[in-house]
């Protein structure tokens, strides 16, 4: 066999890879090609939101490209987004609500309802802790400055608006968004 040099000017002159193909690489499959579906999603970095197609075989994601039909990335993604298969699949990824106590050193496993009820225990007392009903001269307040919100850049507009009213519901005045960091 020719080294690659030689085989590059005697079989691919103008270099369109051809002398750079093996017999192995020829048989490669690409695993966007063997997917059972493709899955348009928005990256969850960043507030650009740039297009992904997620590829999905057997109810496991596979890769994740970037969406050329997407109008704000055109298929493009950043390093980050182009890892983010790894937030799916990666080997560190927990997938168990992990729960440190006060002064604690060491993470214990919670199951997701005592998690979501602890949650909502410390919310409502700390809204009961920190209500400012009114001002020192009789003003109406009806606010919280116990918690605040920082909303994600990439919900869509609806989860948005409905976190919004949520939190201003609950008299929560520090609402903000990432979007606008």
């Amino acid at each position: 066999m020719a080294p690659p040099l030689l085989r590059q000017l005697r079989d691919d002159p103008l270099g369109l890879g051809r002398a750079a193909r093996s017999k192995r690489s020829e048989r490669l499959t690409p695993r966007t090609a063997t997917a059972d579906r493709v899955v348009q999603s928005i990256c969850p970095y960043c507030a650009v939101g740039c297009g992904q197609k997620v590829y999905v075989k057997d109810e496991k994601v596979v890769q994740i490209e970037g969406d050329p039909d997407s109008p704000i990335s055109r298929g493009r993604l950043c390093p980050k987004g182009s890892a983010s298969e790894q937030l799916v699949n990666g080997p560190s990824r927990e997938h168990k609500v992990k729960y440190r106590r006060p002064h604690g050193t060491e993470w214990e496993e919670l199951d997701l309802d005592t998690a979501m009820d602890m949650i909502a225990d410390r919310v409502i007392a700390t809204r009961a802790e920190t209500w400012e009903q009114e001002t020192d001269d009789g003003r109406p307040l009806n606010r919280t400055r116990g918690f605040a919100l920082l909303g994600g850049a990439t919900l869509d507009t609806e989860e948005n608006y409905l976190i919004k009213k949520s939190f201003t519901a609950l008299g929560a005045v520090s609402v903000e968004n990432q979007a606008r960091i």
